[in-house]
C-alpha cells in the first residue's frame, strides 16, 4: 500500500489590516504557522498544504491598492524562502499559496509547491479570476498562464487547483488526465456565498475524477475588509468521495488524514471513466457562448 499522511492548516489573521504594516501581518502569519508545521512533522505528515494566499488578510475584499505592494517574487521571495526551509527541516512536501509578482510585475494568485528536501518544484496560478458578490479580484490578480501543471514530489504527483477554480471542472479533469494522484485547493471564502456547497463539490471532483483532494479554508472574521466569516470547514476526501477528515469553523487547526493512494487505482478500475470518456463530444465546450 501507498499510504501518505497529509495535512491542512486552517488559520485565522494575526493581526489588523487597518493599523499592522503588510510586513507585520506577513511575518506574524508566517510565525504562527510554525508551530502547526511542527506539530504536523511530530505526527508523521509527510505532505503539507496552506490556506489560500496564506500570509495575508483576504483583501479582494475591499479594493485599496495598498495590496499590490504585499505581492512577492516566487521563488525568491520571503514566504516561499521560508516555506523552503521549514520543508527541508522536516522532510515535507509543503503547497504554499502566496500573492506572486513575477518579473514584468504581472500579478498573480499563486502556490509554490517545494519538495520534502526544501527544493522549489514549481507553481499554479489560479485560472479562475472571480468578480462577484461585493469582492474584486480582478482587481488584484491576472488569470494564471501555466496551466495545469503536476509535481512529482517524494510522496506522490501533486497538483494544485486554487479556490474559485473549484468550481470549473474541466481544471479538475485536467489535473486528473495529467497525473495528479492528490491535489490540493486552498481556499477563502466566507457564510453566505459557498458554505451550502463546500462538502459537495470537491467530493464530487474526486469522484468524478479518482483523485485524493485536500481542501482547506481560512477561519475567523476580518471586520476591515468587508466583516466576512471564513467557515473554516478543511477536509481531505478519497476518491469514492469519503470525507476523511474535516476542521471546525472556528478555530486555527491542523487537519491530518492518511491517503492509501493505491485506491485511486481500485476506484478508476471499477468506475471507467476515463475509458468512457467521449472527447470528441466535448469540444464545443470550449467554445466561448
Amino acid at each position: 500500500m501507498r499510504k501518505v499522511k497529509a495535512a491542512l492548516i486552517q488559520m485565522n489573521l494575526k493581526g489588523d489590516p487597518a493599523t499592522d504594516s503588510i510586513e507585520t501581518i506577513r511575518d506574524n502569519m508566517i510565525a504562527a504557522h510554525m508551530p502547526l508545521i511542527e506539530e504536523a512533522a511530530r505526527q508523521g505528515v509527510q505532505v503539507l498544504g496552506l490556506q489560500e494566499v496564506f500570509n495575508a488578510p483576504y483583501f479582494p475584499a475591499t479594493i485599496d491598492d495598498r495590496w499590490f505592494e504585499s505581492a512577492e517574487a516566487v521563488p525568491d521571495g520571503p514566504t516561499t524562502q521560508a516555506m523552503c526551509a521549514a520543508a527541508k527541516t522536516h522532510g515535507m512536501v509543503i503547497v504554499s499559496p502566496v500573492y506572486e509578482r513575477d518579473r514584468s510585475g504581472t500579478l498573480y494568485n499563486c502556490a509554490a509547491v517545494i519538495d520534502a528536501d526544501g527544493s522549489y518544484l514549481g507553481k499554479f496560478r489560479k485560472i479562475h479570476i472571480p468578480k462577484i458578490d461585493g469582492f474584486d479580484e480582478k482587481h488584484y490578480f491576472a488569470g494564471g498562464d501555466l496551466g495545469y501543471p503536476v509535481f512529482d514530489t517524494a510522496v506522490g504527483r501533486v497538483g494544485v487547483y486554487i479556490c474559485y477554480d473549484r468550481h470549473f471542472p474541466e481544471g479538475w479533469r485536467a489535473l486528473a488526465l495529467n497525473g495528479a494522484e492528490l491535489v490540493f485547493n486552498p481556499s477563502a471564502t466566507f457564510r453566505g456565498v459557498s458554505d451550502h456547497i463546500w462538502n459537495l463539490e470537491q467530493v464530487g471532483a474526486a469522484i468524478a475524477n479518482g483523485i485524493f483532494i485536500g481542501t482547506n479554508n481560512r477561519v475567523g472574521t476580518e471586520p476591515s475588509l468587508g466583516n466576512h466569516v471564513f467557515y473554516g470547514s478543511s477536509y481531505f476526501c478519497n476518491p469514492r468521495g469519503e470525507i476523511l477528515a474535516q476542521g471546525g469553523d472556528q478555530d486555527d487547526e491542523l487537519v491530518v488524514a492518511e491517503l492509501d493512494l493505491d485506491q485511486i487505482r481500485e476506484v478508476r478500475d471499477t468506475w471507467q471513466f476515463f475509458r468512457d470518456r467521449r472527447p470528441e463530444t466535448y469540444r464545443h465546450c470550449a467554445r466561448q457562448p
